[in-house]
């Protein structure tokens, strides 16, 4: 049974918000009501439709447990009774999931890196392989997608890569994708047509808000140098590239992607803040850091969440044991929401189990 309770806050506070949200606000204000009265307005609509067939079904029970309701009545009543059952029973559990504690951090965009592992170049094509992969869905999603920094490798695809992913909602649906992801396919370079297995490493970070991280201008030494291309060439001859390190922490960021001296520099601060704020987190919540860890790991192939397998044409997320036979529409971007979902749901399905069980 749902919390009644819970319930009737949930709709006063609804209500409380659409009356402050007649008056006057700060922008700020009403920008984080209207947000807060989107998140409420799903939740509280099921709550009204659950309880209106809840009555609904309490009338029908009433007709059939009359005496004078004769036979035919009966039967047809008996019929919408099980109907208006299966829809409470739907309805409970859409709610319940609504009800489901969020994490903090899903609606933020995020900092994503991709870094070729174990297998060498085939490594890196594979990094290059996730990072469009991403790209694409963050299309699908109306997200912008805006590279930090990247070193390419000696063959295409990427060393490292990383990303800004902008948008609303971005790392509830891409937190599922961090740790080490495994491809098993014949590379264009290999004349015996063997199959070779390599890797790349996905990390998904939150990205922090000014008010997450306090920088001191003295905390930081910043580098000016000038942009390099493939080869070591220099791509321009002016000192636009920024290479920034934190030194109570001792992280280094460097970016190099614009012309603009001023543009990499604000790029940096995003990425260091995000790195620093990442850090933070870690260090108030262990478990999440040892999850991490072990989710990431060293990059070894035997480290995996995901595996491709190119010449199956199948992609397995071991931690769900789903195998969807979509390689291509995957790594396209077009089905990899169908993996995303799945994820998602597995996750709420443990959270269900685990609030069932804390009540009982």
């Amino acid at each position: 049974m749902l919390p009644q309770a819970k319930l009737d806050i949930l709709i006063a506070r609804h209500a409380e918000i659409e009356a402050r949200l007649a008056g006057q606000n700060s922008p700020d204000d009403f920008v984080k009501l209207s947000r807060e009265l989107s998140d409420l307005g799903p939740v509280v609509d099921a709550i009204k439709i659950y309880r209106a067939v809840g009555s609904e079904l309490k009338d029908v029970e009433a007709l059939i447990d009359d005496p004078k309701t004769d036979s035919e009545m009966r039967e047809i009543a008996d019929s919408e009774r099980h109907e208006l059952i299966e829809r409470l029973e739907k309805l409970e559990k859409d709610i319940q999931l609504e009800l489901l504690p969020k994490d903090a951090m899903d609606e933020r965009s995020v900092i994503l890196e991709i870094r070729a592992g174990t297998g060498g170049d085939e490594a890196s094509l594979f990094a290059g392989v996730l990072f469009r992969m991403y790209e694409r869905y963050a299309a699908k999603q109306g997200w912008k997608v805006e590279i930090v920094s990247a070193s390419e490798g000696a063959v295409g695809g990427y060393k490292e890569i990383i990303a800004d992913i902008t948008g609303r909602g971005v790392f509830a649906k891409l937190k599922y994708e961090s740790g080490v992801h495994r491809v098993q396919r014949v590379p264009e370079t290999e004349a015996s047509g063997r199959i070779h297995t390599s890797a790349a490493t996905v990390a998904v970070l939150p990205q922090a808000e000014d008010v997450d991280v306090v920088i001191k201008d003295e905390d930081l030494k910043i580098d000016t140098m000038r942009a390099q291309g493939a080869g070591g060439q220099h791509v321009n001859k002016t000192e636009s590239a920024i290479r920034i390190t934190h030194m109570p922490s001792g992280i280094v960021v460097a970016v190099q992607e614009d012309r603009s001296q001023h543009k990499n520099k604000a790029k940096a601060l995003a990425l260091l803040r995000t790195k620093l704020y990442d850090a933070e987190r870690e260090k108030l919540d262990s478990a999440r850091a040892a999850d991490r860890k072990v989710q990431v790991g060293s990059g070894d192939r035997s480290e995996r969440i995901r595996t491709y397998n190119f010449p199956q044409g199948r992609v397995t997320d071991h931690r769900i044991n789903l195998t969807l036979y979509k390689l291509p529409e995957i790594v396209a971007g077009e089905a990899l929401g169908e993996m995303v979902d799945a994820l998602v749901a597995e996750h709420q399905a443990a959270l269900l189990a685990a609030q069932n069980s804390d009540a009982a």
